[in-house]
């Protein structure tokens, strides 16, 4: 199976952002889809640039997969700190935007 068709397809898929459209500000989750676009297309600075919590979002998420399949020693720590540094990402990132 050929991936590229369905990532152009995807981009045209894309949701609108509807606080943006309806307040006229970002919201804190405004440019994860299309930094997840410019990850799929291997551009991670730029996907850094667009939403700087992607990195961290991903680490979570690929731990807590991890997890299920391997018992991890301190996963609650791992986790809960994974989880902490996303938020704060998600929010230091919100409060820039507004600045």
């Amino acid at each position: 199976m050929n991936l590229i068709p369905f990532l152009f397809a995807a981009k045209d898929l894309m949701l609108p952002c509807l606080s943006k459209q309806l307040l006229g500000m970002d919201c804190p989750g405004c440019g994860i889809q299309r930094s997840v676009w410019l990850l799929f297309q291997g551009e991670f600075l730029a996907a850094f640039k667009m939403y700087p919590a992607i990195y961290p979002i991903l680490g979570l998420f690929a731990f807590l997969l991890l997890d299920q399949f391997y018992k991890i020693k301190y996963a609650n720590t791992v986790s809960i700190v994974l989880m902490i540094s996303s938020v704060a990402m998600i929010l230091a990132n919100f409060v820039y935007k507004l600045l």
